[in-house]
C-alpha cells in the first residue's frame, strides 16, 4: 500500500519525460545516364565474295545494329523542425549488476503521406527515476534515438524496380 511504483525489474514501465529539440534538412537530387551502340557489318555471308550477288539484299551485305540507352532522374527533399515535449512510455529491457536499468520504446507518426518511426534505446541509472516513475529524457545515458522514414516523399528517391531490373540485364 505504501511501496515505491518505481521500475526495477526487466518488463517494467517507465515513463521518459522527453523534452528535446531537433532539425532535420535533407535534400537529394540524382541522375543517371548510359549510352551504348554497336554497329557491326558481315562482309561475307556464307559465299566467297567472287559470287556478289548471292547472300546479299539489294546489293548491301547483311548488318547487325544495336543500341541501348537508359536514362534516370530522381530526388526529393526533406525538411523536418521538431520540439518535442512529451511523455512516453519505455521499457525496461535488461538491468545491469549495478542496478542501472536498459531501457527501449517506440513511437510511430504519420503526417502529410510520410511515416516517421522513432525508437528510443538507452541506459538510465535507477536513482535517476522519480517516486512519480519518471525519469528526464536528458538523464538517459547512451542514447540512442533512429529515425525512420517511410512514404510517397522517401520513395521518389529511389530508382523503380523495373529500371533497376533493366539496368542489371542490360548487357551495355
Amino acid at each position: 500500500m505504501f511501496s515505491d511504483q518505481k521500475a526495477t525489474r526487466v518488463g517494467d514501465i517507465l515513463t521518459v519525460v522527453v523534452s528535446e529539440s531537433a532539425s532535420q534538412s535533407s535534400s537529394q537530387k540524382k541522375n543517371t545516364s548510359r549510352e551504348s551502340k554497336v554497329d557491326a557489318s558481315v562482309s561475307q555471308f556464307l559465299f566467297p565474295a567472287s559470287v556478289s550477288s548471292f547472300g546479299t539484299y539489294k546489293g548491301a551485305t547483311p548488318g547487325i545494329k544495336f543500341g541501348g540507352s537508359t536514362d534516370f532522374s530522381g530526388g526529393g527533399q526533406v525538411s523536418n523542425s521538431q520540439t518535442i515535449n512529451a511523455r512516453a512510455a519505455v521499457l525496461v529491457t535488461d538491468v545491469l549488476p549495478n542496478g542501472n536499468l536498459v531501457i527501449e520504446g517506440a513511437r510511430r507518426m504519420t503526417f502529410s503521406g510520410e511515416t516517421q518511426h522513432i525508437v528510443l534505446h538507452g541506459v538510465v541509472r535507477a536513482a535517476d527515476v522519480s517516486p512519480e516513475n519518471t525519469v528526464l529524457s536528458s538523464n538517459i545515458a547512451n542514447a540512442r534515438v533512429e529515425f525512420i522514414t517511410d512514404g510517397d516523399l522517401t520513395d521518389s528517391r529511389k530508382k523503380g524496380w523495373l529500371t533497376k531490373l533493366y539496368d542489371k540485364l542490360s548487357p551495355f
